[in-house]
């Protein structure tokens, strides 16, 4: 099975005929999915002309399979007016990101009525954090965020796992925010309006920044991005204690938290110190979720505990808070239609989508009963 980085070397060859650059070093090759014998990716097409889309296509296709890939499924979006301006009229990718960087400097578009510090607006900010890495702590924030917005809220999210963004790519978002009058307009994708810095780095490359320049990074998502209206602000904090994750507790001090666990007892344990810290900062734990709680048989509804059992229970009960729901270990299946594509978020009618359905609902009657 050909690689992410394979993928991109057989297509680098695919130019734009205008500025002669790789469709592949422009970005307009996106979404690179590889699942066992199966390749999907999108295509941002410049052209109009349907014939040339067609093309393209069949170029990309037969540049795959003779490379080795048999299954091959192609997505073609227009390009928006903002990307044809970005890439046709000034050339490259990155002055797109330098001059949309630098419009994060300055302005005072904001979240309308903010005080960051006294708390004193309507929206109610929750923060997720995790212990550790790869228990899906980014998992149940996008897919708490889309259960809220589908229950009509107004919804907000930040990645502010600064060095491990993957918002964007978890929710199928092919373009980036644009700029209007000096605000940052926030991509909205399902009902939730998105920022991270993935949109200004470029693919898979790594931020080297140092911590004050992230801390200054994550003011401006709050300062600069023209929110409106929210309801609520979700944010995906890096794991464990760090810096960053800091940063934002002293930034937010009437934020809530939400601690994402495995039932293991070690991701337990090692959750137990982001939970710690968030009690150390005065900011109330309003729930612990359990995720990749057990696997259950498609065919005979089985539940296998293959982590383990009882770690999310324990962890609430040590950071005395309740115990908000447990994910079964899965991934939802959103290669049918196009339409919806994400690789991450959970279809509204399936049953792991119920159950953040169900935290949704309590989250909303634990703030409006406050």
């Amino acid at each position: 099975m050909l690689t992410r980085e394979q993928i991109q070397n057989l297509l680098q060859s695919i130019t734009d005929p205008e500025s002669g650059k790789s469709l592949v070093e422009l970005q307009l090759i996106r979404d690179i999915m590889i699942k066992e014998d199966r390749i999907s990716l999108s295509i941002v097409c410049l052209d109009t002309d349907e014939q040339q889309r067609m093309d393209l296509e069949q170029r990309v296709r037969e540049l795959l399979e003779k490379g080795g890939a048999g299954n091959v499924h192609i997505r073609l979006r227009d390009a928006t007016e903002h990307e044809r301006s970005l890439i046709r009229g000034e050339g490259a990718r990155d002055e797109q990101q330098a001059e949309q960087g630098s419009k994060l400097k300055g302005h005072a578009a904001g979240l309308e009525g903010i005080d960051l510090i006294n708390g004193s607006s309507g929206v109610n900010f929750i923060a997720v954090a995790s212990g550790k890495g790869g228990v899906g702590k980014s998992t149940v924030t996008v897919n708490l965020a889309v259960a809220l917005a589908r229950k009509g809220k107004k919804v907000g999210l930040i990645d502010a796992d600064i060095y491990g963004f993957s918002i964007p790519d978890m929710m199928g978002i092919e373009e980036g925010p644009i700029v209007e009058e000096g605000t940052i307009i926030p991509v909205e994708r399902f009902g939730v309006k998105v920022m991270s810095m993935g949109f200004f780095i470029r693919e898979n490359s790594p931020v080297i920044w140092r911590g004050p320049m992230l801390g200054k990074m994550l003011r401006q998502f709050f300062s600069d991005v023209g929110w409106g209206e929210l309801d609520y602000m979700l944010l995906d904090l890096p794991p464990g204690t760090g810096d960053v994750a800091l940063d934002l507790h002293q930034m937010l001090p009437h934020s809530k938290e939400i601690i994402v666990t495995t039932p293991h007892a070690t991701a337990a344990f090692v959750a137990a110190r982001a939970g710690s810290m968030a009690l150390q900062t005065d900011h109330e734990i309003i729930g612990v979720i359990e995720n990749m709680a057990y696997y259950e048989c498609s065919a005979c509804g089985k539940k296998d505990y293959i982590f383990g059992r009882g770690g999310g229970a324990r962890l609430a009960e040590t950071l005395h808070t309740e115990l908000l729901a447990q994910i079964p270990l899965g991934a939802p299946d959103n290669h049918i239609s196009e339409a919806d594509f994400s690789p991450s978020v959970y279809k509204a009618e399936t049953p792991t989508a119920l159950l953040f359905a169900e935290i949704a609902d309590k989250l909303i009657t634990k703030y409006e009963q406050n």
